[in-house]
């Protein structure tokens, strides 16, 4: 039934506005009778960062920013809900219009600048939803306008970690000026050592919190070096790639919208965001679990990101073209692999074409 009303309200919804049509789609979800999530094939499970998740299909941060509809996401049969990014002091973003379709390419450019309600609001419904169950991970950002970021990040975890099944930091949205440079080793070190400080101490009173670093795709292949090593050696929990692109793709045929200041995501963002993951894959040495995210827009492109390392995947742009069928259809191409293989668990498929990708000539 869910599933009929998207395919009827997508035409809708893509002829509005981006983001006026991304907050009627939240108000839809606020209306749907709470019920439980459909049962996943035991095959699908994943575990990772000490959590158990039913299914390795999360919805990425920045669909609900504000945790509004975390259950209701679960409800239609995601694995995992990742909200934010928040913020610690109420701030509005950048000014509309800052999200952009790119409808024959199926692609977004955001600038959205981290337009959050603050902590306050998230850490109230998150704690109002106690006890349902689910995962439900909070992605955490700096105020634009702070002037200490590293301080606003340590406060984020010391406020969100007791409600958060984990905590995502967002060092590399490309809208908020500065905020990529935390991903330069001196500062991401120093970021990371903090943030660890902080996990590790409240995890003797409230149990632990795995931490996820969220990096850019735009990363040299030397910077990507320092970053997973400063990863590694703070000994976090995981890491998400990618966030999205500042590239513009050669290919791209919306080319005056391209034009427009953002973040690039959807499917021209695969091929690099793809690639990145392989890189990061073979340098974590199995350290710690990946989350692919970046252009999965089939079950086939889900697949991808399996083989070139991520034990977990993040849809969030093509949502927009393909509507919640794809999560229908990523989950049977998935179970498809399993039964090809002949193998009992998807965690045997993870990563094994990352070494071969890393080999091929750098995708534009």
């Amino acid at each position: 039934m869910i599933g009929f009303f998207d395919r009827l309200a997508r035409p809708l919804l893509r002829a509005m506005d981006p983001e006026d049509a991304h907050r009627l789609a939240i108000r839809a979800l606020k209306l749907l009778p709470r019920r439980r999530p459909p049962a996943d094939d035991p095959r699908l499970q994943v575990r990772a960062f000490g959590l158990n998740f039913p299914n390795p299909v999360g919805i990425a941060a920045g669909f609900d920013k504000h945790a509004e509809v975390p259950d209701a996401l679960l409800a239609l049969g995601f694995g995992f809900v990742e909200v934010g990014t928040v913020t610690p002091r109420p701030q509005p973003g950048n000014p509309r219009p800052r999200l952009f379709r790119l409808e024959a390419d199926e692609a977004v450019i955001n600038r959205f600048g981290f337009n959050s309600v603050g902590v306050g609001p998230v850490l109230a419904r998150l704690a109002a939803r106690a006890g349902r169950g689910g995962i439900v991970g909070v992605n955490i950002g700096a105020n634009k306008d702070s002037t200490d970021r590293t301080a606003d990040y340590v406060r984020m975890i010391e406020a969100v970690a007791p409600v958060a099944s984990y905590v995502t930091v967002n060092v590399s949205s490309p809208n908020t000026p500065g905020l990529r440079n935390l991903q330069r080793a001196g500062a991401l070190d120093d970021l990371l050592a903090r943030i660890v400080e902080v996990r590790d101490r409240l995890a003797l009173r409230a149990g632990p919190t795995p931490v996820l670093l969220k990096i850019a795709p735009d990363l040299s292949l030397a910077e990507l070096d320092d970053v997973v090593g400063i990863a590694r050696g703070r000994r976090i929990d995981g890491m998400i790639v990618s966030n999205t692109t500042v590239i513009r793709p050669p290919g791209l045929r919306e080319r005056a919208l391209a034009k427009e200041d953002g973040g690039l995501s959807g499917r021209p963002l695969y091929p690099l965001a793809t690639r990145m993951l392989a890189e990061t894959y073979v340098r974590v040495e199995g350290a710690f679990p990946l989350v692919g995210a970046g252009g999965i827009d089939s079950g086939d492109a889900a697949l991808g990101k399996v083989r070139a390392g991520a034990d977990l995947l993040q849809l969030y742009s093509a949502l927009v073209f393909r509507g919640i069928g794809l999560l229908t259809e990523i989950k049977a191409a998935l179970l498809d692999a399993i039964e090809e293989a002949g193998t009992e668990r998807l965690s045997e498929l993870v990563g094994v074409d990352a070494a071969a990708m890393t080999a091929e000539p750098w995708p534009v």
